[in-house]
């Protein structure tokens, strides 16, 4: 994989430990795995990842994703339904308040990743 390639969840994930470099806290932060309408109202609908923000946690989230070109807040992403949300301190079903679990321990793919984070420097 080039540069210039990436589906979804890596360009979701790369924006998570950029903005983790650049001092956002985790805890502003949730990946969130959401069903995507393609194409409209009437589009097909798939999955896709994207990054919330949260200014508060009681905020509504800003939402970065590949899909379009600017930050929405979550209100004007009638597009998209959130499934469930994670980050490196839990796990959420859709993007509520109330725990999911330890996303470590329950998403395998989400552990590899921060285990090569840490191997790179990019968590202590």
């Amino acid at each position: 994989m080039g540069w210039a390639s990436g589906d979804c969840e890596d360009f979701a994930i790369a924006k998570y430990f950029t903005l983790l470099a650049a001092g956002v806290s985790a805890e502003h932060m949730r990946l969130v795995y959401v069903r995507a309408r393609i194409g409209g109202p009437a589009g097909v609908s798939q999955a896709h990842m994207v990054l919330a923000y949260y200014a508060h946690p009681e905020t509504e989230p800003l939402i970065l994703d590949n899909l379009i070109d600017e930050i929405r807040p979550a209100s004007r992403r009638s597009d998209l339904t959130p499934v469930f949300s994670f980050n490196t301190e839990g796990l959420w079903q859709g993007v509520g308040a109330v725990s999911a679990g330890d996303p470590v321990a329950r998403l395998s793919r989400w552990r590899e990743v921060l285990l090569k984070a840490a191997q790179e420097g990019f968590l202590p």
